[in-house]
């Protein structure tokens, strides 16, 4: 006898949209519903686990490699999937939300990968999520083309052979999706949703054109989180009755919980896997966040202080790459943030110089592949790989067995020689306001400061002043940092950017909402495990 078909799921609280019902469709929400009663039981009782082992670090202030998987470590034998020919040259890849425009450039960037954003680089607006599965859809079909309003200028696709290869980064699995509900009117998780809708609509279809489903999986916190992820694929493929091992994952190492069990998650996903990404601004907020009580040795200096040369991010990077070359997967490096100044040609240089210096680094290192915000960061990411690998696709049989990490070595915050500034205080507190203003209007992927910022920034924003404030640390300038210290920053920053924007500009912005905001998740004695869960209450549409 087969199975009852699954609950229907309702559209709640969301404006129709053009065009939403080819995403929308009966047979596409039958899927994501499937997905949904047989899968999100268990994400509760992960997201619940991860609460209890951030209460035992608040205990012991210490982490470690798991015991209970020390065989799968200790085992040689076994391997991740062999990478499909288009994953097997990872060199450069471009990341950015799934906007039209956006979706075009990246293809046509000339980077081997295109991580397409609905994670970090994307506000969960009904809007974003509908409309960045029909851009996904139009470019697999090539129907997808963009006339900007203000120039005029058109975009269309280059031929096929000269796209960059997707993988695609669903939300992570503590996002809830409040506009698609079940019939008891319990939320969809995001994961599920993007996932689901990205699958159902464009397996098949990648297939017949020589690729498949990839994805980046962010967020995760442990092996049971990844195997979650695994479970999800094999029931997926079943459902639409594709071969078992056409998804290929990659996750990002970007918790300190998940930098211990880099292995046990390659294991897990191991039919599946296709490598581990070091990102960074996600792992810092992830170390203030488990370690944001465990006194003076964990407080991290300002976030442009912490770069990946710190002693403690290199036992981190080197681990990554290690564990992945062990076990045949791509290790990817982290991101290039800069955007290229149209008006500043000297800050552009400088900038270039320590893009180049960072991806010869990881190429140097061991790394497949890394990161850039822009397209004008291509070239130089590729040229650094280039020089490196030269035509080989990858550097994957360079074992780094020379690397030796120990558990403390993941976690020697107080290896660094810098401190916090009054500089970084303010630094925070601006690029937070900031980037807040600009997702709560929609936009998850902001320029500030010639960095493209993300959710990611933002947060390792908001955790410094927490941190900072309850480790009662002195700055430079011999203030301490307190909740009216920070009040004070804010306050300035608020009417900076009042004089900076005018008073028109302002009023129409989200200026006053983004300080608030800001304020309550650095300053609140409970700390808030994401800001994009009280930031989402707000988010309209």
């Amino acid at each position: 006898m087969s199975a009852p078909a699954p609950s229907p799921l309702a559209i709640v609280d969301a404006e129709p949209l053009p065009r939403q019902e080819e995403v929308l469709s009966e047979t596409a929400l039958a899927f994501v519903a499937a997905l949904h009663r047989r899968f999100t039981p268990r994400r509760d009782e992960l997201l619940a686990r991860r609460a209890e082992r951030r209460a035992e670090i608040a205990r012991t202030s210490t982490l470690d490699f798991l015991p209970e998987t020390a065989a799968i470590r200790a085992d040689d034998s076994w391997q991740v999937a062999p990478a499909p020919p288009a994953l097997e040259d990872r060199r450069v890849e471009i990341t950015g939300p799934t906007d039209r425009k956006m979706t075009i450039n990246a293809l046509n960037s000339g980077a081997k990968v295109w991580l397409a954003d609905f994670e970090d680089a994307s506000a969960p607006t009904w809007e974003n999520v509908v409309t960045g599965q029909l851009s996904m859809i139009d470019a697999y079909t090539r129907s997808i083309d963009f006339t900007d309003e203000r120039t005029g200028k058109t975009y269309a696709l280059r031929p096929d052979k000269e796209l960059a290869t997707v993988v695609m980064r669903p939300r992570g699995w503590h996002l809830d999706e409040r506009h698609l509900t079940d019939a008891d009117g319990t939320p969809v998780p995001g994961a599920l949703v993007d996932f689901g809708l990205y699958f159902f609509h464009n397996a098949k279809r990648l297939l017949e054109l020589g690729k498949g489903p990839y994805f980046y999986l962010p967020k995760t916190e442990s092996h049971l989180e990844a195997r979650l992820w695994n479970d999800v694929f094999v029931f997926a493929q079943d459902y639409l009755g594709i071969p078992q091992g056409t998804v290929r994952a990659t996750v990002l190492i970007e918790t300190i919980t998940a930098a211990y069990e880099m292995e046990e998650i390659l294991y897990e996903l191991r039919d599946h896997a296709s490598g581990l990404n070091a990102g960074r601004w996600d792992y810092l907020f992830s170390i203030v966040k488990n370690f944001r009580d465990g006194g003076p040795r964990f407080v991290l200096p300002d976030r442009n202080a912490v770069t990946m040369t710190a002693p403690f991010m290199r036992a981190y990077t080197e681990l990554l790459v290690r564990t992945c070359h062990k076990r045949g997967a791509h290790a990817i490096g982290g991101m290039a943030a800069f955007i290229p100044s149209r008006r500043d040609q000297e800050v552009n240089k400088v900038a270039f110089e320590k893009v180049k210096a960072d991806k010869d680094r990881e190429a140097n290192d061991g790394f497949d592949g890394s990161w850039v915000a822009h397209p004008d960061l291509v070239p130089i990411a590729m040229e650094s790989f280039d020089r490196v690998l030269g035509d080989r696709p990858n550097q994957k049989d360079r074992l780094r067995e020379d690397v030796d990490v120990k558990a403390e070595d993941l976690i020697a915050i107080d290896s660094l020689d810098a401190r916090p500034t009054y500089a970084g205080l303010v630094n925070a507190v601006q690029v937070g306001i900031r980037y807040i203003e600009a997702w709560l209007r929609g936009l998850g992927a902001v320029a500030i400061f010639n960095l493209m910022e993300d959710a990611a920034t933002a947060e390792i924003s908001r955790s410094q002043i927490w941190q900072w404030i309850n480790a009662g640390v002195v700055l430079d300038n011999g203030e301490r940092v307190t909740a009216e210290l920070a009040r004070k920053v804010a306050a300035e920053e608020l009417a900076d950017i009042r004089a900076e924007v005018g008073e028109e500009a302002f009023a129409a912005g989200n200026w006053q909402q983004a300080h608030d905001l800001l304020l309550k998740v650095a300053l609140d004695e409970d700390y808030a495990d994401f800001l994009t869960l009280p930031a989402y209450e707000q988010l309209k549409g």
